[in-house]
């Protein structure tokens, strides 16, 4: 049974790339004319294309995304998103699926990805992480999008988690940001993900749904830097415990 699932999970793995780039190969022309557009209007003509390839795609592949929590969305606001990363497959379900616009912070490595690097550009502020001054232009950008009315969509682990830990320890990066901009923070945690695409198999997934919960705004009104540490902690600790209550 071991092999018949391992070569089941190949079998998947390859039919589910063959679709995402089928379905890639439809969206990229408009989403490559909207890239020529000024921000924050790009952003919101974006977000609907991504969302609808998304709404297409996932059910394809037998993992639908699930949302609970979108009514911490107040009409008006926007915040700053910061959600677990388990997986790739997080990447086609955060940003898409946050209730409006939003830009995400992104290694500039993908963006050389040919066809693909241009629907990643499109919505995402570009970060090499070897370079110093794209570091510090990320929190102007940042800054930026949130100056426009736009959500962020950031992962403060950083990268995926392979570790035993329900959530990884989370860097500093959004919650400086969120407290420069005295915007509110929104956990958000995706289930299952790491399951669909585990990190340790090569080529090999399988279907589940994916879920992506909201959880109630974390504020940031009259917090310094000097609550950096309180602010993290506090964060990581809602979502670490809802994590391993809803898993």
């Amino acid at each position: 049974m071991k092999l018949i699932g391992k070569i089941a999970g190949h079998i998947y793995f390859v039919l589910g790339m063959l679709l995402f780039v089928a379905t890639m190969l439809i969206v990229v022309i408009p989403i490559w004319l909207t890239s020529l557009l000024p921000e924050p209007r790009r952003a919101k003509i974006m977000h609907p294309i991504f969302k609808g390839w998304m709404s297409v795609f996932m059910p394809l592949v037998g993992c639908p995304v699930l949302r609970k929590g979108k009514e911490h969305f107040k009409k008006g606001e926007n915040y700053v998103v910061v959600t677990n990363h388990n997986s790739l497959v997080d990447v086609p379900v955060s940003s898409p699926w946050i209730p409006g616009p939003n830009k995400t912070l992104a290694k500039i490595e993908m963006a050389r990805i040919p066809i693909f690097g241009v629907i990643y550009k499109a919505g995402s502020i570009l970060l090499d992480r070897q370079s110093e001054a794209s570091r510090r232009q990320s929190f102007t950008d940042m800054q930026q999008a949130l100056d426009m009315g736009l959500h962020l969509c950031l992962y403060p682990e950083g990268t995926r988690n392979k570790t035993n830990h329900p959530i990884q320890r989370f860097y500093d990066g959004a919650f400086i940001t969120a407290i420069k901009s005295q915007k509110a923070i929104i956990p958000g945690i995706i289930f299952n993900t790491g399951r669909i695409l585990p990190h340790d198999k090569k080529m090999w997934a399988r279907p589940l749904p994916v879920r992506f919960h909201f959880l109630e705004p974390v504020p940031t009104k009259g917090l310094t830097l000097d609550d950096l540490p309180a602010l993290k902690e506090k964060v990581h600790r809602l979502m670490t415990d809802y994590y391993l209550a809803h898993k």
